[in-house]
């Protein structure tokens, strides 16, 4: 039993949820909702921690809208949010390719792909909000892609059999983000929003239970300084650097949720994360990241390994009748195109029978020969030259010419703080969008929804929820006391981080972290491997405030003291990913134990025990985390065991 790690504590509910037929419910919201006149709107300040899709749409958005938006990033330019690595598309329920898409239909295969563990009102609502995405990001300029005749162009990504994704070559994020940067920009221009490039939030400043501001230390030059709103968004994205090793730029971080979550921000399903199926694989000890291959090649690539173990003849020798295309056996009805949590599983699955390709056997196959053959090199270039560039200056080897080889790694998190139906958190005025949140995803992403998400949120749906807040709570200035005591937390967590000196680096601690996170808690599962992790991660957190070495000073650049206020943090975080996996002793999406698992090896959910959302609270320093169950109604579409076969 893993009941021992945790106190179970109080039912949680989303209580904002309108009443009524669900395809009504964001419109009822949106006129419930309280307005502000215009004009008291300039008189309103609001901070945004993040730049990316759902932190620069939202930052546009409110600006434009008339309110005092001060905004935080990191990067030493909103361009450089990892929104921008985002490569396939995005989707959107326009149906232009007349193949019998729809609202519900994206609703639903959106609600089945994360494996039944996501809530419908929200799902719902973000497939409906999917159709003005495409108008508003046209608007701007986006250069997506488009047919011959000029309409816009839409492909296929796993998990559906319609096309109903929308993209720009394989730099769809770049150039979305490019589109909410101008945005952006042009509020910053007008005076509506005030840009803060290498600042970093440490802390929310509190007070009366609200989250009424933040601290930040400018990257620069080392100052700590604060800054009061009367509310609070978080778009800093998600928590895949928990396990060293991922597809995310190698400065993101959880430390802007995990303040938040220390202050009574209930965070919910850590232990959602996806391993995406096409990455390039891990070559050895030197690497500090990994590098996506985009969903979308899948939809003209096919994926293959050898049929018999340990061949190591070179790809162009293998006759095809002795090749074994995995997903095209297993899954005869959407091949290549399976979700990624079933595509990355299977990958395992054929390497761990000794039938992997590559180095160590970790890889495999990824073709575009029969593409090739079948369009014309001059069409695939078109779609995917970019990618097949960058592979190729990656591994030396011409994609045009070999197979591609790919392995699963950690892409993204659907876990994350909890949020409401109008994206707010546990502590009053404290918003959470984008990949910061858990709400739309369920158990497993579906690809191209990440885009979908973040710009739903920062266009659409925070700008709408945000005034009801505000509205309704007409708030005095900031104590003094409050904020000295923010900026003392922060103040005495870096000296503590100077003062220890001693003889292990930051990455050397990050690094065994997320070997340890990968073994235990990856892409298998098991009570065993999970247990020994809780025995591993508390023993190497305490010997992190003992042996960690930062040097330099805290009133300077110092990109080492950076790094271990995340690592620390992360050091938090992956002991509690691993209890709630432990906890939910289930399979479902990207969550597998092994323990739970049907004949065929297919994930096997528990809806009886398990159909809830997981929000755990923090109780303080060596103190058990306390469960709280939001449990997960389903009125329009009946939890089955899901089949792509």
């Amino acid at each position: 039993m893993s009941d021992d790690l945790y106190e179970l504590g109080d039912p949680i509910a989303d209580g904002k949820v309108p009443a009524g037929p669900i395809e009504d419910r964001w419109t009822t919201r949106k006129f419930e909702a309280k307005q502000i006149n215009p004009a008291n709107k300039r008189k309103k300040k609001i901070i945004i921690i993040g730049t990316g899709l759902a932190g620069g749409s939202a930052g546009a958005t409110l600006g434009e809208a008339g309110y005092h938006v001060q905004q935080f990033c990191f990067q030493d330019s909103p361009r450089r949010a990892h929104s921008i690595a985002a490569q396939g598309g995005i989707n959107a329920a326009k149906n232009y390719r007349n193949d019998g898409d729809s609202v519900y239909r994206l609703f639903y295969e959106t609600v089945k792909g994360g494996d039944f563990r996501s809530r419908e009102s929200n799902v719902y609502r973000l497939a409906d909000i999917s159709r003005n995405i495409i108008d508003q990001c046209v608007a701007q300029g986006v250069p997506f892609a488009r047919e011959y005749g000029g309409l816009l162009d839409n492909r296929s990504f796993g998990g559906t059999q319609v096309s109903r994704t929308f993209y720009a070559r394989g730099q769809t994020g770049q150039q979305l983000l490019l589109g909410a940067y101008q945005a952006l920009m042009r509020q910053v221009e007008a005076g509506n929003v005030e840009l803060f490039p290498r600042h970093e939030m440490l802390d929310l400043i509190m007070e009366d239970g609200r989250a009424r501001g933040v601290v930040v230390r400018n990257l620069i030059n080392g100052e700590v300084k604060n800054y009061t709103a009367d509310a609070v968004v978080l778009a800093s994205g998600g928590y895949g650097n928990v396990y060293f090793l991922s597809t995310n730029a190698m400065g993101s971080n959880v430390t802007a949720s995990w303040r938040a979550h220390r202050h009574g921000a209930l965070f919910a399903n850590p232990c959602y994360t996806q391993i995406h199926p096409t990455c390039i694989p891990v070559s050895g000890d030197h690497q500090s990241k990994l590098t996506l291959m985009s969903e979308s090649l899948r939809n003209d690539g096919r994926v293959w390994v050898p049929k018999k173990a340990k061949d190591e003849r070179r790809p162009a020798d293998i006759p095809e009748d002795e090749r074994d295309y995995y997903l095209e056996r297993i899954y005869p009805s959407f091949g290549n195109l399976v979700p990624r949590d079933i595509a990355s599983r299977a990958a395992k699955n054929v390497c761990d029978e000794g039938r992997g390709v590559g180095p160590g056997g970790l890889g495999v196959y990824l073709d575009f020969s029969d593409a090739i053959g079948r369009l014309g090199r001059d069409k695939v270039e078109a779609k995917y030259g970019n990618l097949f560039e960058m592979y190729e200056r990656i591994t030396g080897e011409n994609p045009y010419d070999t197979p591609m080889r790919i392995y699963p790694a950690v892409h993204y998190t659907m876990g994350g703080l909890w949020v409401d139906y109008d994206l707010e958190s546990t502590v009053p005025g404290l918003f959470v969008i984008g990949e910061a949140n858990f709400s739309d995803h369920g158990a497993n992403r579906l690809g191209a929804s990440a885009l979908m998400q973040g710009l739903a949120d920062g266009y659409f749906v925070l700008p709408a929820t945000i005034n009801d807040y505000i509205a309704k709570n007409a708030l005095p200035p900031v104590a003094d006391t409050a904020i000295a005591e923010a900026q003392e937390r922060v103040n005495g967590r870096i000296d503590k981080l100077l003062s220890i000196d001693g003889d292990r680096s930051v990455d050397s601690f990050h690094r065994e972290l997320g070997h340890i996170m990968w073994e235990y808690c990856g892409m298998e599962r098991t009570e065993e491997g999970l247990r020994k992790a809780l025995e591993l991660i508390p023993a190497l957190r305490e010997e992190f405030w003992k042996r960690v070495k930062v040097t330099g000073k805290g009133e300077e650049l110092n990109q080492q003291l950076e790094k271990a206020g995340r690592v620390a943090d992360f050091l938090e975080l992956g002991e509690l990913m691993v209890i709630d996996a432990l906890h939910r002793a289930e399979s479902c999406g990207g969550h597998f134990r092994a323990e739970s698992q049907d004949e065929e090896g297919e994930a096997k959910r528990d809806d009886d025990a398990f159909g809830y959302v997981a929000a755990w609270g923090w109780s303080g320093e060596g103190a058990k985390p306390v469960l709280h169950k939001e449990t997960l109604n389903f009125e329009y579409v009946k939890p089955t065991q899901r089949s792509y076969k």
